[in-house]
């Protein structure tokens, strides 16, 4: 089985493509062994690389735990990346279909690895998150019990939910300990993605994210996405930022409120055969 191993920032991500891809029959139990870290090729997602009568190619995102995305934001860098490289998209503007909705990138310097995305428009209702309660109203700095605490939070959907924490000094969150129990947490039927969120200025904030399905990763796209909406929702940042993660920067913009823009790097790492278990 050939695949190609991506980087987004550190969130890395095993490709599958063409025939291979569309002779998968089970993705979840085959995400489980290709991004096992001890016997398989490690990442935090399987992608498989589709045909699309509505986009360049249909991005099917698989988790490391087997539960599929409905949108990944590092991934969607690396994907015009692979095809453009490979000649199977001559255009530097490559359509990605996801369960998301159609997402629109550009490869601003493909020397570098540099692409920007059009991540479309958050999603703020509960309803659209989604998340219990009143299906029309947002979660903007709402009071969350969990881990023994009390948070103060922010819900936003980037096609998948997010909750976002501000909190003084993020490197002193208990990520292992607090990411899973917020992830689970009852109010969020399709479970969440987790951001803690430290503002160094109104144009600057370091995250750290648990993701859904993935647990600690070292960048998170959507997150970083949801991390700049809440942002500006709460008042504490500019609509442009850069979001520092463990992983690197991501440059993101949500200019009067409409779509959610992302700019980052993406890399492929290597290629290789793998034999299922």
């Amino acid at each position: 089985m050939h695949f190609t191993k991506y980087t987004g920032l550190g969130n890395d991500f095993v490709f599958l493509d063409g025939k291979t891809a569309q002779a998968v029959t089970n993705p979840s139990v085959l995400a489980q062994q290709l991004c096992d870290r001890r016997f398989g090729v490690g990442a935090d997602g399987l992608v498989l690389l589709l045909p699309s009568d509505k986009a360049d190619v249909r991005m099917q995102i698989i988790n490391s735990d087997g539960s599929e995305a409905e949108m990944c934001g590092n991934a969607s860098r690396c994907v015009p990346l692979h095809l453009y490289r490979r000649g199977r998209c001559h255009r530097k503007e490559v359509t990605l279909e996801t369960l998301a909705g159609i997402i629109r990138t550009e490869i601003v310097d493909e020397f570098c690895g540099l692409v920007r995305v059009d991540m479309g428009p958050a999603r703020l209702t509960r309803a659209e998150i989604p998340m219990e309660g009143r299906g029309d109203e947002q979660a903007v700095n709402f009071l969350l019990e969990a881990c023994g605490r009390t948070f103060t939070a922010t819900a936003v959907s980037m096609g998948n939910p997010h909750l976002v924490i501000f909190t003084d000094d993020v490197e002193k969150v208990p990520l292992q300990e607090w990411g899973p129990e917020l992830e689970k947490h009852s109010l969020f039927p399709r479970k969440t993605n987790v951001e803690f969120v430290q503002v160094l200025n109104e144009y600057a904030v370091r995250m750290r994210v648990w993701e859904r399905g993935a647990g600690i990763t070292r960048a998170c796209g959507t997150g970083a996405c949801a991390t700049a909406v809440a942002g500006v929702l709460t008042g504490k940042t500019s609509p442009k930022v850069t979001v520092k993660l463990d992983g690197g920067d991501l440059q993101i913009e949500w200019p009067k409120r409409q779509h959610v823009w992302m700019t980052g790097l993406a890399q492929e790492l290597f290629t290789g055969e793998f034999t299922a278990l």
